[in-house]
């Protein structure tokens, strides 16, 4: 039974990658800081631990408790909606400590094991925000424009051994918690001076009628973790589809 860690699986797309996996038959390692059951199927075939991804010890016990991995996803991450004035630097830095260097620590505790037997398959979610400018979202977009090219070169390395190295690329998501916990973690004190520019902007995304839905995300991570000739880069979601194809680029 092929076996699959995903990070980040306490609410939303996690969530739904676990589901996804569970139901074709994978062993699914679902980790978050504080394990819990809520949300997830039960399943014989579903292990959860504890991970934080920002703390090395974590890591190391998460992938030593796990054993040998067929595929891993990065899908632990943080958001931030502000102008950069509005936005705190310590908060950014914590965001790139999670979305970035927490996604590059777990590629790399998993190198040696996937190097050794020529196989794997790891899976880093980035975002649709990363296809062009946005307001309000310079330091969540920065962070994972990172991840994007981490791993687009972190993959010529790993694909001298066996391992394939993939993106997937989410659009907005608002049946997701993802927006809220970005608040609730971030904070959003928006500069007076930007107040009127930030609402017309976050009123045009709440009109938008194309949406990710947290499913579209989990079968993008099925073809990239299943299908071998898979681009390096996979949107999800109607509006991340849209957006792919204004900048011209294929998913084909």
């Amino acid at each position: 039974m092929p076996r699959i860690l995903i990070t980040g699986t306490s609410s939303g797309f996690g969530q739904a990658i676990a589901t996804q996996f569970l139901d074709r038959g994978w062993e699914v390692i679902a980790t978050m800081r504080h394990p819990a059951p809520e949300g997830l199927p039960v399943s014989d075939n579903l292990r959860l631990l504890p991970l934080d991804v920002t703390d090395a010890d974590s890591i190391a016990a998460a992938i030593a408790e796990a054993g040998p991995l067929d595929a891993l996803v990065n899908n632990a991450g943080v958001g931030m909606l502000n102008v950069l004035e509005g936005a705190d630097i310590a908060r950014a830095r914590e965001l790139f400590e999670t979305n970035v260097l927490g996604t590059m620590a777990m590629a790399r505790a998993v190198m040696p094991d996937m190097r050794s037997r020529r196989r794997g398959v790891i899976v880093n979610i980035s975002s649709s925000v990363t296809l062009r400018p946005l307001p309000a979202l310079s330091i969540y977009s920065a962070s994972k424009a990172a991840v994007n090219a981490f791993t687009e070169s972190f993959a010529l390395e790993a694909a001298e051994f066996g391992v394939r190295t993939r993106l997937v690329l989410p659009g907005s998501s608002p049946e997701t918690s993802f927006g809220s916990n970005a608040v609730a973690r971030m904070g959003m004190d928006v500069p007076e001076a930007y107040g009127q520019f930030v609402q017309a902007y976050f009123q045009s995304l709440q009109s938008a009628t194309e949406k990710t839905q947290a499913h579209d995300v989990a079968l993008a991570v099925w073809r990239a973790v299943t299908d071998e000739t898979a681009p390096m880069k996979l949107p999800a979601g109607a509006d991340a589809e849209t957006w792919f194809h204004e900048e011209g680029l294929s998913a084909a």
